[in-house]
């Protein structure tokens, strides 16, 4: 964990031995909260909660029990400075491993047993409580949803206590209206901002109207506000300050935008960076703090400074980089074109980056087509993005083509787009990495007898299944690919309520992996 401040390098503030990581839900994230001078994080070893001064060469002290064994994490906490406390989930798989009991729950700040605060449903995200410490909000699921899937967005009100009495659901109770919700945050004012599919599809800020318990768009388009909940701590907006303007980013067909929304007129405006890809934002009252990437440059922190009005940037400047070195390289860097192919279903489009070899130093026969590299990436409700990887411009720049698909099913092109694989895991995805790579030959961009096909995790299944059922590709890798195809997840995939007659026939030909 590290610290910049004003004109200064980034130091890590914690003791080597000690890694701020949580593994709450396996994928983690949010594993640390800052307030004024002091930080809490969970500690990857023991997955305890340590507080420390932010003062560099100040010591952890630890908050929550030894329990002899890693098996209680926290995520996703925020601070609770009126009780004096700290709230997070809590995942706690002392008893069982398999299905752990995931809860809300508060740890005073100078340490004690952690006190349950919400619990009886499966899953719990972002508790966040106002400014004026009388509520708490929290995102909510039960199994077999995923919270891309349906997820619910509940208040709660504090006794004196600081107990949870009166609670509230605010959106995704209506059983009629399925709906994924993520990063509730209170204004200054005291109002609870939020985003949600329900009415396009697509992730858009809402907001919460108290006295009437009624939902209004605070700003909608055909774009993704968030990313899908994978990790705790997403942040794909921020309140500038106590005034009535919310930094914010957004991605439409393949890019990222960023953009200031003024609430009182509901108009945005956008600003220029030199990123194509923006994730996280943290915001004062006149600059921010985002998390951005660019075909040509690593993932990186930049401050943003904007003018009075908060309409324009007026200084950009990189903080931190995850790779400073990787510059001087750029040459050799291939930049990807965003492609958008038709499918096998008539009248579908999907979207793809196509990475044309480059290589300063070598010139390819000039009648020669380049060989094709497919990647597959996991999930399978992840998401391809323009960012610098240097694991695809080892290919580009030993003559090789490379294609990053972003098959029906995958993230950032709303819920129709992402419930295209939805009983079809195995037959649409394969169809259209099939299909891009056709794509391609047909355009002349590469040679149809050396198409290959890789993938990760969920990736590594649409390999095999490439390779198995089509005649497209030559040769293929699956990296740790899924194959417990009847597990409780990958079946919800496959079928939801019972198996579709396309999936029956897939499941016939299971032999063919070896």
């Amino acid at each position: 964990m590290v610290i910049v401040k004003e004109d200064d390098k980034p130091v890590d503030i914690i003791p080597p031995e000690f890694a701020a990581r949580t593994l709450v839900q396996e994928y983690g994230g949010g594993a640390f909260a800052v307030q004024d001078n002091t930080v809490v994080f969970s500690n990857y070893k023991d997955q305890r909660l340590y507080k420390q001064p932010t003062e560099i060469g100040s010591l952890p002290v630890p908050l929550t029990p030894d329990y002899g064994a890693p098996d209680v994490s926290y995520a996703g906490g925020v601070f609770d400075p009126y009780f004096s406390r700290y709230v997070t989930v809590m995942e706690d798989r002392r008893t069982s491993n398999l299905n752990p009991a995931t809860t809300i729950a508060c740890i005073n700040l100078s340490g004690g047993e952690p006190k349950v605060l919400v619990s009886g449903n499966d899953f719990y995200a972002s508790p966040r409580i106002d400014q004026n410490k009388k509520r708490m909000a929290w995102i909510e699921w039960g199994h077999p949803n995923m919270p891309w899937d349906k997820s619910e967005l509940w208040v709660g009100y504090f006794s004196e206590s600081g107990e949870l009495t009166k609670r509230v659901c605010v959106a995704g109770g209506n059983p009629m209206l399925v709906e994924s919700l993520a990063e509730p945050k209170w204004s200054p004012k005291g109002e609870l901002f939020f985003i949600t599919d329900r009415e396009s599809g697509f992730w858009n800020i809402y907001k919460w109207v108290e006295h009437s318990n009624e939902v209004v768009p605070a700003y909608t388009l055909d774009a993704e506000f968030t990313r899908p909940l994978w990790l705790f701590g997403n942040s794909s907006y921020a309140f500038l300050g106590k005034s009535n303007h919310i930094i914010l980013t957004y991605r439409q067909l393949g890019r990222s935008y960023l953009g200031v929304l003024n609430c009182d007129s509901g108009s945005v405006s956008l600003l220029d960076t030199p990123f194509s890809d923006l994730s996280n934002v943290v915001a004062g009252n006149d600059y921010f703090y985002i998390e951005g990437a660019s075909a040509s440059a690593p993932m990186s922190i930049a401050k943003v400074t904007l003018d009075k009005n908060k309409t324009k940037a007026i200084s950009f400047s990189i903080v931190w980089s995850s790779s400073p070195d990787a510059v001087q390289y750029r040459p050799f860097f291939s930049t990807p074109e965003f492609i958008e192919f038709p499918t096998s279903s008539p009248g579908q489009k999907a979207y793809a980056y196509f990475y044309p070899p480059l290589n300063p130093m070598f010139q390819g026969l000039p009648d020669e087509k380049p060989p094709l590299l497919v990647k597959t990436h996991g999930g399978p409700t992840a998401e391809t993005r323009e960012i610098l990887d240097l694991s695809v411009q080892y290919w580009t720049s030993r003559g090789w083509a490379f294609l990053d698909v972003n098959y029906g099913g995958s993230t950032g092109y709303g819920r129709g787009y992402r419930e295209r694989l939805l009983g079809k895991w195995g037959i649409v995805d394969v169809d259209d990495c099939c299909s891009c790579a056709r794509f391609l030959v047909e355009s002349g961009s590469v040679d149809e007898q050396r198409l290959c096909i890789t993938g990760r995790s969920a990736g590594g299944y649409t390999t095999l299944a490439s390779l198995a059922f089509r005649d497209t590709f030559k040769a293929g890798a699956s990296l740790y690919g899924v194959s417990a195809i009847f597990s409780e997840y990958i079946i919800y995939w496959l079928a939801i309520n019972k198996l579709s007659p396309d999936t029956q026939w897939f499941l016939q030909f299971l032999y063919l992996f070896s």
